[in-house]
Protein backbone atom coordinates (compact mmCIF):
# COMPACT_ATOMS: atom_id res chain seq x y z
CA UNK A 1 0.00 0.00 0.00
CA UNK A 2 1.52 3.41 -1.23
CA UNK A 3 1.23 6.47 1.46
CA UNK A 4 -0.01 9.26 -0.78
CA UNK A 5 1.02 11.42 2.05
CA UNK A 6 4.31 10.86 2.58
CA UNK A 7 5.07 9.28 -1.42
CA UNK A 8 5.73 12.74 -2.73
CA UNK A 9 8.35 13.49 -0.13
CA UNK A 10 9.46 9.75 -0.55
CA UNK A 11 10.50 10.70 -4.45
CA UNK A 12 11.82 14.31 -3.45
CA UNK A 13 14.35 12.87 -0.98
CA UNK A 14 15.26 10.48 -3.88
CA UNK A 15 15.41 13.19 -6.68
CA UNK A 16 17.50 15.26 -4.40
CA UNK A 17 19.80 12.30 -3.21
CA UNK A 18 20.54 11.72 -6.86
CA UNK A 19 21.19 15.17 -8.45
CA UNK A 20 23.58 15.60 -5.18
CA UNK A 21 25.76 12.03 -6.81
CA UNK A 22 25.69 13.90 -10.05
CA UNK A 23 26.39 17.58 -8.59
CA UNK A 24 29.73 15.22 -6.77
CA UNK A 25 30.84 13.76 -9.48
CA UNK A 26 31.06 16.98 -11.58
CA UNK A 27 32.66 18.35 -8.90
CA UNK A 28 35.20 15.72 -9.12
CA UNK A 29 35.78 16.05 -12.81
CA UNK A 30 36.14 19.86 -12.98
CA UNK A 31 37.57 20.80 -9.61
CA UNK A 32 39.24 18.05 -7.94
CA UNK A 33 40.80 17.05 -10.79
CA UNK A 34 41.20 18.03 -14.34
CA UNK A 35 38.36 17.35 -16.93
CA UNK A 36 41.82 16.45 -19.71
CA UNK A 37 42.55 13.93 -17.11
CA UNK A 38 38.98 12.32 -17.42
CA UNK A 39 38.88 12.86 -20.83
CA UNK A 40 42.10 11.44 -22.10
CA UNK A 41 41.70 8.04 -19.88
CA UNK A 42 38.64 7.33 -20.93
CA UNK A 43 39.42 8.31 -24.81
CA UNK A 44 42.87 5.83 -24.17
CA UNK A 45 40.79 3.44 -22.96
CA UNK A 46 38.65 3.46 -26.76
CA UNK A 47 35.51 5.67 -25.64
CA UNK A 48 34.39 8.00 -29.03
CA UNK A 49 33.75 11.43 -27.84
CA UNK A 50 30.33 11.28 -28.12
CA UNK A 51 29.92 8.96 -25.71
CA UNK A 52 32.32 11.50 -23.41
CA UNK A 53 29.77 13.73 -24.65
CA UNK A 54 26.95 12.18 -23.31
CA UNK A 55 28.00 11.32 -20.12
CA UNK A 56 28.97 14.77 -19.58
CA UNK A 57 25.09 15.86 -20.70
CA UNK A 58 23.82 13.25 -18.95
CA UNK A 59 25.22 14.30 -15.80
CA UNK A 60 24.98 18.32 -15.96
CA UNK A 61 21.25 17.46 -17.03
CA UNK A 62 20.69 14.96 -14.26
CA UNK A 63 22.71 17.52 -11.68
CA UNK A 64 20.80 20.28 -12.45
CA UNK A 65 17.30 18.74 -13.62
CA UNK A 66 16.55 16.53 -11.10
CA UNK A 67 17.51 19.49 -8.33
CA UNK A 68 14.66 21.37 -9.33
CA UNK A 69 12.45 18.30 -10.17
CA UNK A 70 11.82 19.36 -13.78
CA UNK A 71 11.15 16.45 -16.17
CA UNK A 72 12.29 14.17 -13.59
CA UNK A 73 11.33 10.60 -15.32
CA UNK A 74 12.58 11.96 -18.69
CA UNK A 75 15.98 13.03 -17.15
CA UNK A 76 16.18 9.82 -14.85
CA UNK A 77 15.11 7.55 -18.28
CA UNK A 78 18.32 9.95 -20.63
CA UNK A 79 20.87 9.26 -17.86
CA UNK A 80 19.71 5.53 -17.32
CA UNK A 81 22.30 4.28 -20.13
CA UNK A 82 24.65 5.96 -19.22
CA UNK A 83 25.23 4.63 -15.42
CA UNK A 84 24.51 1.00 -16.71
CA UNK A 85 27.49 1.93 -19.01
CA UNK A 86 29.09 3.02 -16.08
CA UNK A 87 28.30 -0.21 -14.58
CA UNK A 88 29.64 -2.22 -17.05
CA UNK A 89 32.86 -0.31 -17.24
CA UNK A 90 33.73 -1.02 -13.91
CA UNK A 91 31.75 -4.63 -13.67
CA UNK A 92 34.88 -5.86 -16.10
CA UNK A 93 37.40 -3.77 -14.64
CA UNK A 94 36.91 -4.24 -11.06
CA UNK A 95 34.48 -6.61 -8.79
CA UNK A 96 31.56 -5.83 -7.08
CA UNK A 97 32.64 -4.67 -3.70
CA UNK A 98 31.60 -0.64 -3.10
CA UNK A 99 35.20 -0.72 -0.55
CA UNK A 100 37.18 -1.29 -3.54
CA UNK A 101 35.32 0.65 -6.32
CA UNK A 102 33.55 -1.92 -8.01
CA UNK A 103 30.56 -1.92 -9.75
CA UNK A 104 27.98 -1.90 -7.05
CA UNK A 105 28.02 2.10 -6.58
CA UNK A 106 26.80 2.37 -10.24
CA UNK A 107 24.17 -0.33 -10.25
CA UNK A 108 22.66 0.91 -7.33
CA UNK A 109 22.70 4.46 -8.93
CA UNK A 110 20.92 3.15 -11.98
CA UNK A 111 17.83 1.27 -9.74
CA UNK A 112 18.00 4.55 -8.06
CA UNK A 113 17.44 6.35 -11.65
CA UNK A 114 14.93 4.20 -12.63
CA UNK A 115 12.48 4.08 -9.23
CA UNK A 116 13.12 7.80 -9.81
CA UNK A 117 11.23 7.31 -13.45
CA UNK A 118 8.62 5.70 -12.07
CA UNK A 119 7.74 7.54 -9.23
CA UNK A 120 7.72 10.92 -10.95
CA UNK A 121 8.48 14.41 -9.65
CA UNK A 122 7.81 14.11 -6.12
CA UNK A 123 6.93 17.32 -3.87
CA UNK A 124 8.23 20.60 -3.88
CA UNK A 125 9.04 20.36 -7.89
CA UNK A 126 9.07 23.18 -10.85
CA UNK A 127 6.08 23.30 -12.43
CA UNK A 128 6.21 23.85 -16.46
CA UNK A 129 4.64 22.65 -19.28
CA UNK A 130 4.36 19.22 -20.69
CA UNK A 131 5.78 17.61 -23.43
CA UNK A 132 3.81 16.67 -26.33
CA UNK A 133 3.87 12.83 -25.99
CA UNK A 134 2.84 13.30 -22.14
CA UNK A 135 0.18 15.57 -23.42
CA UNK A 136 -1.45 12.98 -25.82
CA UNK A 137 -1.28 11.04 -22.26
CA UNK A 138 -3.08 13.18 -20.16
CA UNK A 139 -5.97 14.00 -22.88
CA UNK A 140 -6.61 10.25 -23.08
CA UNK A 141 -6.84 10.22 -19.04
CA UNK A 142 -9.58 12.80 -19.04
Amino acid sequence: MVDHRTAPYAALILRLTIAGYFAAALYGKFILRPISLWWGNLSKAGYPDWVLTYTLTAEFAAAIFLLLGIYTRWVSLFVLPMMIGATHFWMVRKNFWFVEGGWAMPFAWSIMLLVQALLGDGAFALKVPSLPWERKYQQADA
